[in-house]
């Protein structure tokens, strides 16, 4: 069962390195939150920034750092995890997942590009399979998004571009 569209009150962003997330947690004036206040597990490398802005509760997470390698943890798995905890925690009205397309650059894709999609598919690139198995769900496409956005079309009709 669906649910039902509301409005807008809670925006959940997901990016996976700390060097993509500054740039909007000085945008949006977001806060981190301390270990104490946290909803994630203890002991989770996991970052929240929280505030407001726009009449919008804005809630940015990330995987953090790999304890053992001392980089992003960036990769489908622990995007994926912190992504599934903070839509059970936090209850988003919507969700967005930012800096996801850096392997398009070779399709012609750029920074700024955003993708707008109405289906999903998911298969371990690493694993040859065919078509008719690969996971694939359909959701509610958001209508509207491409005008409230200002974006313009692009050469595909799911990539648009903002202008800053």
């Amino acid at each position: 069962m669906a649910a039902e569209a509301g409005p807008i009150s809670k925006v959940l962003i997901v990016i996976a390195m700390q060097k993509e997330a500054t740039p909007l947690v000085h945008k949006f004036n977001l806060v981190e939150a301390p270990a104490h206040q946290s909803t994630f597990p203890k002991g989770a490398p996991w970052v929240w920034y929280h505030g407001s802005y726009k009449g919008l509760h804005i809630d940015l997470v990330l995987p953090g750092m790999d304890a053992v390698l001392g980089v992003d943890s960036v990769g489908t798995v622990p995007v994926a995890v912190v992504t599934s905890f903070s839509i059970q925690t936090l209850k988003p009205d919507l969700i967005i997942n930012a800096g996801t397309a850096g392997g398009f650059k070779a399709k012609g894709a750029s920074i700024t590009d955003v993708f707008l999609a109405s289906d999903v598919a998911f298969h371990d690139r690493r694993i040859p399979i065919p078509v008719s198995i690969v996971s694939h769900f359909s959701y509610m496409c958001c209508p509207g998004v491409i005008s409230i956005l200002s974006l313009e079309m692009s050469k595909s009709c799911m990539c648009q571009t903002i202008h800053n």
